[in-house]
C-alpha cells in the first residue's frame, strides 16, 4: 500500500478510538477525521461528495432526513403517546413484556420498511413508555436497534446492505424471503431469550405505576385527529412505495424525502419548528463516517484486505462462505456495513462467477448475514445503531459507545454462529 493509504489507516484508527472512548464528541471525531482525510489527499471533493463507491451515501442521508421529518410531524399528533400507553397496558405494566412487544414490533416493521425508519418511529414510543414505567430507557433502545438489524435482514428493503446486494446480484424480494426469512424468525426467538438475560436489571416491576397505566385511556393521548389521519395516510403511501420501489423505479431515499416534504406541506405546521426536531448531529456524523470509510476505499485499503481474504479461500466454496460470513461480521463491526457491502459486492460477484456451481449463490447470503448481523456488534456498525445513539442523546438519555457495544458483541456473536450453522446445513448438507 502507498504512504497515503497507511496515513488513511492511521487517521481512521485515531478517529475510531476517539469515537469509542468518547474523549471527543463522536460528531467532532468523525468530521475531524474526514477533514484530515481530505487534507492528506486520501480523498478529495470529487470522491467524497460525488462518488457512489467512495463518497457520502446521499441515499442514506436523505432517507434519514425524510423519515425524521415524518416523525417530527407525527410527534405532534399524540400517536406515540397512544402507542406507548397501548403497549404498557397490554403488558400489564411489566417491563420485560413491554420489551418483548417493542422488539417484535421493531423486527417485523424493519422487514416491511427498513431498520433506520423503524427505529425512528419506535424510539419516541420507547421514551414515553419507559417514563411511564419508571425504568431506564437505554436497554430498551439498544434491544430495539439490535432487533431492527435482525428483522431487516429478512427482506430486500429491510437493511440498506441488502438493497446493494440485490442490485449487484440480480436478486428479487422473494429471494430474500425464501433464503433469509426462515433464519431470521428463529434468530428472533433466541434474541428475545437473550434480552431476558442481558437486560434483566432493567425489568423492575412497580405495581403502583402499573395501576396508573391501567387507568389511562389511549384515546385521550390523541391531540390532533386531523393531522394524525394525514400522517398515517402519508406513512402508508411511503411504506407501500418502499415495498414496491423496484417496480416504481424510485429509490427509498426519494420516497422518504418526498413523503417528508409532502407531510410537512399538508400539516400546515411551521417548517422551522419541524426542522428543529431533525437529528442534525446524527446526519453530520454519518457524513463524516462515510468520508472516512470512503478514503479507505479510495486508497485501496479495504480492497487489499478483501482480496487477500478472497485469494485465501478461492475454489473452496464452504471455506469461502464461512470466511465471507465471519469476515463480513468482523469488518461490519468496525466500519458501517453500507460502505463495506458496497466495496465487497463486486468481489463476491467475481467469486460467484468463478465457482460456477448452483450453490455459489450462498456467497451472497453469507455477505448479507455477516454484514447485517455483524453490524450489531458495535455502536457504529449499522445505521440504526448510530440513529438510536443520536436519538438518545437528543432526549438527554445518552448511551455510550461501550454500553451499546458490550451487549451488541454478544448478540452479534450468537446470531452469526446461528447463521454459520444455517448456511452449512441448508446449502452444504441438505442440498
Amino acid at each position: 500500500m502507498s504512504v497515503t493509504a497507511w496515513l488513511a489507516v492511521a487517521v481512521f484508527v485515531v478517529a475510531y478510538a476517539f469515537i469509542a472512548t468518547e474523549k471527543i464528541h463522536r460528531v467532532v471525531a468523525a468530521v475531524g477525521g474526514a477533514s484530515v482525510m481530505l487534507l492528506i489527499g486520501a480523498t478529495d471533493a470529487e470522491h467524497a461528495f460525488f462518488s457512489g463507491e467512495s463518497g457520502i451515501d446521499w441515499n442514506v442521508i436523505f432517507l434519514l432526513l425524510g423519515m425524521m421529518l415524518i416523525v417530527s410531524v407525527m410527534k405532534r399528533t399524540g400517536a406515540f403517546e397512544y402507542l406507548a400507553i397501548w403497549a404498557a397496558k397490554r403488558a400489564k405494566g411489566r417491563p420485560f413484556r413491554v420489551m418483548v412487544i417493542l422488539v417484535v414490533v421493531t423486527a417485523v416493521a424493519s422487514a416491511a420498511l427498513d431498520n433506520v425508519t423503524t427505529v425512528l418511529l419506535i424510539a419516541p414510543v420507547t421514551f414515553l413508555v419507559c417514563d411511564r414505567l419508571g425504568v431506564p430507557v437505554a436497554p430498551f433502545l439498544i434491544a430495539e436497534a439490535l432487533a431492527s438489524n435482525i428483522g431487516g435482514t429478512a427482506t430486500l428493503v429491510g437493511d440498506p446492505p441488502n438493497i446493494i446486494i440485490a442490485s449487484r446480484a440480480g436478486l428479487t424480494y422473494n429471494d430474500f424471503l425464501v433464503h433469509l426469512a426462515p433464519l431470521v424468525v428463529v434468530v428472533m426467538i433466541v434474541f428475545v431469550g437473550l434480552c431476558r438475560l442481558l437486560f434483566r436489571s432493567a425489568f423492575r416491576y412497580d405495581p403502583a405505576r402499573a395501576a396508573e397505566i391501567a387507568a389511562l385511556r389511549e384515546r385521550d393521548a390523541i391531540r390532533d385527529p386531523r393531522l394524525l389521519a394525514i400522517s398515517l395516510a402519508v406513512l402508508v403511501i411511503v411504506t407501500g412505495a418502499f415495498v414496491l420501489h423496484t417496480v416504481l423505479h424510485l429509490d427509498p431515499a426519494v420516497v422518504a424525502i418526498l413523503g417528508g416534504l409532502l407531510l410537512l406541506v399538508l400539516s400546515r405546521l411551521d417548517a422551522e419548528a419541524v426542522a428543529k426536531d431533525v437529528e442534525w448531529p446524527t446526519l453530520v456524523f454519518f457524513v463524516g463516517l462515510f468520508v472516512m470509510v470512503g478514503a479507505l476505499v479510495n486508497t485501496g485499503v479495504i480492497e487489499v484486505i478483501s482480496q487477500a481474504a478472497t485469494e485465501a479461500v478461492e475454489g473452496r466454496l464452504l471455506l469461502a462462505t464461512m470466511g465471507l460470513l465471519w469476515g463480513s461480521a468482523l469488518l461490519s463491526a468496525i466500519v458501517d456495513n453500507i460502505p463495506y457491502v458496497a466495496t465487497m459486492s463486486p468481489i463476491v460477484a467475481d467469486l460467484v462467477a468463478a465457482n460456477r456451481t448452483g450453490q455459489s449463490q450462498v456467497l451472497w447470503w453469507a455477505l448479507a448475514l455477516g454484514a447485517d448481523f455483524g453490524g450489531n456488534a458495535t455502536a457504529v456498525g449499522a445505521s440504526a445503531n448510530v440513529v438510536v445513539l443520536g436519538l438518545a442523546e437528543g432526549a438527554g438519555k445518552p448511551i455510550s459507545f461501550w454500553t451499546f457495544t458490550k451487549y451488541g458483541l454478544i448478540v452479534a456473536a450468537v446470531t452469526v454462529a446461528m447463521a454459520t450453522l444455517y448456511l452449512w446445513l441448508r446449502y452444504f448438507v441438505i442440498a
